[in-house]
């Protein structure tokens, strides 16, 4: 599986909280939105069925 860059616009105070969150888990701010990003696709699966690629 290739990896892939994305690029995102956040606020500051926003991106300081995702670091206290990543922290807390123990993971890096990367990590954990990887981990947010995967809980989203699950869920919407589980709702509305597998996504086919």
């Amino acid at each position: 599986m290739a990896i892939k860059n994305i690029s995102i616009r956040i606020e500051e105070k926003m991106l300081h909280k995702l670091h206290v969150v990543a922290d807390y888990e123990g993971r890096s701010a990367n990590s954990q939105v990887l981990i947010l990003i995967r809980d989203c696709i699950e869920k919407y699966e589980k709702e509305h069925g597998k996504i086919e690629l």
